[in-house]
């Protein structure tokens, strides 16, 4: 009876099916309900092999620094998407349970859609070959290196030459560059690199590739230099083994490379470096510079080029360059030349003392530098002894014991580390080598000045990062020597960026004043007690498998007055820190696993605490006790919730709070939670001088609190939710506000633009009331801003019903940077200028990005009759923009430019643009034009007469061929200046 029952339920179903028309698909499908899964099966396979060569080649492109296209990308997704359904059509049939007559028609359904579907797959997947990626922008054949020219100086240019000639044997692969340090191998190589450069059209290798691989190799930091200056994607996670393939495979595809390693002091393997061999029929080539010839026999050079010294005329000419014309002078320059002699034909060696002794006019100190030198006899044979006998008297010739003292502590840093000018004064400080007594700006600028005495004498050099210094390997190695051999204040263990993994205790002398294991791999400190008592510097910073530090480690460094355990992952401090009595620097910043710190009310003495990027909760206990804090940084504590008010008023030495995106945001005292820090505390600190914090608003500022402010030498305020300083402004960067996301109609904002030299507006409301209320409460203008940027706001600047929309003066008289982006209403600036009565005299940036409405910059007559001052504009991704200058019809007759000292114009995806001045204005000093993307624009402000200035033109070949010029010989005097360019290129560097 169930049976019956079950084919008449069935029937019944079928019946209303029938009537719901439906009933021929079921019919079909449901006979064809085995084949329809056998073909899923059988069309499945190809579009899998499809789908995995389609893979394959995305991920060799992005190997090869590409990127998959979107579609492709989308069309592995969606096969992606359709084998989940499928898998579960395959899994209903493998489990072979019974199926009525609707289940069997829905599946079979299904698998007659996916069957539709993989053929529409299969046709869309059907990709071109090449068309699987986008290529990034390829590398330059050749990056110029800077360096000094070697052009008149005959025997490093025949060097040169020899050089030059080995590239051109086909035989020669591997090219080795010897000489002892100091001698000139890497500036030879760089003016080799730069002449490359120079012949670029008959360059014989389509990359040069320079990588600096120094004393202490590490093969990843070298492995990383190739890989970015091959444009390829590499992440500094990756093992070495990984990036070694990836650098295989990468070069194997280059036509033809030269890779340049400078300043090889270790055997390299290069296949383990991830570099093919070179053959002849490739006709890749590799240099390598060295001090030793075993390295070069090692690497199986098949040349060997010895860099000598310049020759005894060559090296007079250079030191008399350093000089200067004291040398002509005839009691003078016997000693002079004897000097240059005793530098041994060395450049680094003739440039450090001739800088030293340029300008000195008495014989007498000829005379007692020329017996210095010859005196001196460091303890080191070889390369030591023809090296440090000048450099040793350059350090001998620093005026006083502190500059000494300073100059001997940059050697505690590692080989062709970037040390922090501000990190290497703080040290300075806390060691007592600069003035105590004086205020932190003023400790700062003297640090500053100690600095750039020491480059002036060619002791330090620039950083290759902003803000740093370097020491040159040689300089830093006669330093470590004149430290570690010195019986005075000044005995030093340098043991940093060495690959350490432990400390030898045996090493720990109670003798020493200054001990570096930074940068290296410790994983644990002795725990003993060590007997260091002299020793007032211990760095340990850097060595990021450190977890704990022993509590009997630190008892024996009773004179510590700098303790860096920066960039470690140690849990907690030992209870024997809190003896450190004379501690003046405590550095722990970006100690990730640092929650918690011992009272810290027995350190009086301490002027630096720097907490930066720990996940401190609240302020170690006993901070109140701090009476000679200087220096408290506390930025990027995400975790700081609260700060007990009272704890930071009490310390009175303070000049220095940073608390940039710290998670404690500070609020007016009015409105600050009972026992919580406040704005007005911190105000009330005398010395305090530089601050950045993050405030919830704009604070209203009476006159107390407003003099308190300017008293600040610099200042940073980030104020509103998730404020952030944008990077990359540095020009008036000394006080700083940032408002984000707060409605600026209610907000006191003309207490800020009093006492500002930056402003920035970022995602705010009522900027048409703020500017109305501007006009009516200004008194003579807002002197000091001299920085401007308004982001992300739908405000057109329009004068409302009430306000008249002028004012008789300019309330930004000093403006120098305006930057408006992602203005969503704005038509033109003009509607900015007229609410605020501008003039733009002292204009010298103008950058408008993301505005879609913007139909002009300005309109110049009435209010604006030119700009200046104005050097730079930049104007991109404004779809309505149709002209930068709206001149009235009173200015036609006068064809003066608008913009008579702009250098920089810079364009980019402005469609409808179709002229940037009037017909016949030239804009006589432009030196350089970007155009991206703005296929409208016919005609540029240049004629023969200015082409003169120009130095670089950029844009795609088919707009610079449809330019219009005044003359044709216009255009052909500045052919040699155009550089073409793609727009997907020119999109990224525009960023």
């Amino acid at each position: 009876m169930e049976v019956v029952a079950s084919i008449v339920a069935e029937a019944v179903v079928a019946m209303g099916r029938l009537f719901s028309g439906s009933i021929y698909s079921m019919i079909v499908n449901t006979v064809k309900y085995q084949s329809n899964l056998d073909a899923l099966d059988k069309e499945m396979k190809p579009l899998m092999a499809l789908r995995d060569d389609v893979k394959n080649d995305t991920e060799l492109a992005e190997i090869e620094g590409k990127v998959p296209r979107t579609r492709v990308m989308e069309w592995l997704k969606e096969v992606d998407e359709l084998l989940l359904k499928v898998d579960q059509i395959q899994a209903v049939k493998l489990s072979r349970l019974p199926l009525n007559c609707s289940k069997r028609y829905r599946i079979s359904r299904e698998a007659a859609e996916n069957l539709r579907e993989i053929q529409r797959l299969l046709k869309a997947g059907s990709f071109h070959t090449g068309s699987v990626s986008v290529s990034y922008s390829a590398p330059s054949a050749v990056e110029h290196i800077p360096g000094h020219s070697i052009q008149d100086q005959t025997t490093a240019s025949t060097t040169l030459s020899q050089t030059m000639t080995l590239l051109s044997d086909p035989t020669v692969l591997r090219i080795g560059i010897c000489g002892m340090g100091g001698v000139g191998k890497t500036t030879l190589i760089r003016n080799l690199n730069n002449k490359l450069k120079g012949t670029s059209s008959i360059l014989p290798f389509s990359i040069v590739i320079w990588a600096t691989v120094s004393k202490n190799f590490d093969m990843k930091k070298v492995q990383l230099q190739i890989a970015e200056r091959l444009n390829l994607k590499a992440k500094k996670e990756e093992s070495t083994e990984r990036l070694s393939i990836l650098l295989y495979e990468r070069l194997e595809k280059e036509k033809k490379f030269l890779l340049i390693l400078d300043d090889v002091w270790v055997k390299i393997d290069l296949h383990r470096l991830g570099i093919p061999e070179p053959e002849v029929e490739k006709g890749s080539k590799i240099i390598l510079t060295t001090r030793s010839l075993d390295i070069c026999r090692y690497m199986m050079t098949d040349v060997e080029v010895k860099v000598n010294g310049l020759n005894d005329e060559e090296a007079w000419q250079l030191f008399s360059r350093y000089t200067g014309s004291v040398v002509s002078s005839e009691h003078v320059r016997p000693f002079a030349e004897a000097i240059a002699r005793e530098c041994c034909g060395l450049p680094l060696a003739i440039t450090i003392v001739g800088a030293a002794m340029r300008g000195k006019t008495m014989v007498r100190l000829w005379k007692d530098a020329l017996n210095e030198l010859q005196r001196s006899r460091p303890n080191i044979a070889g390369v030591e002894d023809e090296v440090y006998k000048p450099l040793k008297w350059s350090y001998d010739s620093l005026q006083g014991k502190r500059i000494k003292s300073c100059f001997l502590y940059c050697s505690l840093f590692p080989e062709d580390f970037a040390i922090g000018k501000s990190e290497l004064v703080k040290c300075w400080l806390a060691e007592g080598l600069l003035d105590e007594q004086e205020n932190y700006e003023a400790s700062l600028n003297r640090g500053i000045a100690m600095i750039e005495s020491l480059k002036d004498s060619c002791l330090l050099e620039e950083g290759i990062r902003e803000c740093t210094v370097k020491m040159h390997d040689v300089v830093r190695d006669v330093a470590i020597w004149i430290a570690s051999s010195s019986e005075d204040e000044c005995k030093s263990l340098v043991h940093s960026g060495m690959g350490l993994t432990e400390i030898s205790a045996v090493e720990l002398l109670n003798s020493l004043r200054r001990v570096s294991f930074m940068n290296n791999k410790i994983k644990m400190l002795p725990d003993r007690v060590i007997q260091c008592s002299e020793a007032t510097t211990l760095l340990l910073q850097g060595n990021s498998c450190l977890d704990g530090i022993p509590e009997r480690f630190l008892q024996g460094f009773g004179a510590l007055r700098v303790l860096n355990l920066s960039r470690t992952n140690i849990h907690s401090l030992p209870l024997s820190l809190l003896q450190l009595d004379d501690l003046r620097a405590l550095l722990l910043k970006d100690c990730l696993y640092l929650e918690e710190l011992p009272s810290l009310e027995r350190l009086s003495r301490l002027e630096v605490l720097d907490l930066s990027a720990t996940p401190i909760k609240e302020l170690p206990r006993g901070m109140e006790n701090l009476s000679n804090l200087r220096q408290l940084i506390l930025s990027r504590t995400r975790h700081l919730k609260t700060i007990q008010t009272g704890i930071i008023s009490r310390l009175s030495c303070l000049e220095y709070l940073d608390m940039t995106h710290s998670g404690y945001q500070l609020r007016v005292k009015r409105e600050v939670e009972e026992k919580q820090t406040s704005f007005e505390e911190l105000l009330c600190l005398e010395r305090l001088l530089v601050l950045f914090i993050h405030l919830e608003r704009i604070p209203c500022l009476s006159s107390e609190p407003l003099s308190s402010v300017y008293r600040l030498s610099r200042f940073q305020f980030l104020i509103g939710p998730h404020a952030h300083h944008l990077k990359g402004r540095h020009a008036h960067d000394k006080r700083t506000v940032t408002v984000r996301a707060l409605d600026l109609s209610a907000e006191p904002i003309w207490c800020l633009l009093s006492i500002a030299s930056s402003l920035l507006l970022n995602h705010c409301w009522g900027l048409n009331e703020m500017l109305e209320n501007l006009v009516i409460n200004s008194v003579g203008g807002f002197a000091g801003l001299k920085s401007l940027t308004i982001r992300r706001s739908d405000c057109s600047f329009r004068p409302g019903r009430g306000c008249a929309g002028t004012t008789l003066c300019d309330l930004l008289p000093n403006l120098e940077e305006l930057h408006l982006e992602y203005l969503s209403c704005i038509e033109s600036i003009s509607e900015l200028v007229s609410h605020l009565g501008l003039r733009f005299l002292r204009l010298k940036s103008l950058v408008v990005a993301n505005c879609p409405k913007l139909k002009y910059l300005l309109s110049c007559g009435f209010f604006i009759h030119d700009l200046p001052n104005l050097d730079v504009i930049k104007v991109s991704f404004c779809d309505e923009l149709d002209e930068l200058f709206n001149c009235l019809p009173l200015q036609n007759m006068d064809l003066c430019p608008v913009v008579p000292n702009l250098r920089v114009l810079k364009l980019k995806d402005v469609p409808k643009l179709r002229a940037v001045c009037r017909d016949e204005e030239t804009w006589p000093c432009l030196e350089q034009v970007d155009v991206i993307d703005c296929n409208l624009l016919r005609k540029l402000p240049l004629t023969n007469r200015n082409a003169e200035n120009m130095k670089k033109i950029r844009g795609e070949s088919q707009w610079w061929n449809a330019l219009e010029w005044d003359a044709d010989i216009t255009k052909s005097n500045l052919q040699p200046y155009f550089h073409p360019a793609e727009a997907s290129r020119s999109r990224k560097e525009w960023e």
